[in-house]
């Protein structure tokens, strides 16, 4: 979400260069577009023409949209450096800036949020979320696409609990729900797959990876 257009076709440009981008002038459209789409990460300005980044990611963050978040703007000051980590942000840059920094910036979030498509989830397990594989030693486990998403899920989610309604309601359309059975055995196979120790079952609550 950036209202200077000339900024904003330059990062359109190329952040296309390895992602698929989504871009807004308006906060109205940036909420619409985040209820239509799951994306990986936001870049958000903090003022634009019908409102401003902060109060965005305020209101996201609200429905438990823990999407990760960069802020870019003109503002030099404390006071929004600290409104801006307050409402969420994951990261914070100051124009005007460099390309490359930005995208070392981006490179940063992805380590840290399991956005590559080659994760370590342990000192010697190594998951490829592009082929749904997941390699332990000399042994490789090929997932279903639904596993491979639960399992990308949990990871991202580390370190807290996440139930199986948050699941379904994040990764299964309304009209293609499983039932709790179904999380069940995809969980129980991960578990296979990973290591029980990595996906521990939280007793009334839900799954949690560590």
């Amino acid at each position: 979400m950036e209202d200077d257009t000339v900024l904003a076709n330059i990062l359109v440009d190329f952040l296309q260069e390895d992602n698929e981008v989504s871009h807004t002038y308006s906060m109205k459209e940036a909420m619409s577009l985040s209820e239509e789409n799951k994306f990986d990460l936001y870049i958000f300005d903090i003022n634009v023409p019908d409102g401003d980044g902060i109060s965005l990611l305020k209101e996201l963050r609200s429905f438990h949209d823990e999407t990760p978040a960069i802020f870019i703007t003109a503002f030099h000051d404390t006071k929004h450096l600290k409104e801006a980590f307050e409402a969420g942000a994951d990261d914070f840059i100051k124009k005007p800036f460099d390309l490359e920094e930005l995208a070392q910036r981006i490179e940063k979030i992805k380590r840290h949020f399991g956005l590559s498509s080659l994760l370590k989830l342990s000192s010697d397990i190594e998951f490829d979320i592009q082929n749904n594989t997941v390699k332990s030693t000399n042994i490789t486990h090929t997932l279903s696409a639904k596993e491979s998403s639960c399992l990308h899920y949990l990871y991202k989610n580390r370190n807290r609990v996440v139930s199986a309604d948050e699941m379904l309601q994040n990764l299964w359309k309304y009209d293609d729900m499983p039932t709790d059975d179904a999380i069940r055995t995809i969980i129980k196979n991960l578990r296979k797959a990973v290591g029980k120790e990595h996906i521990l079952n939280v007793r009334g609550e839900g799954y949690r990876f560590e």
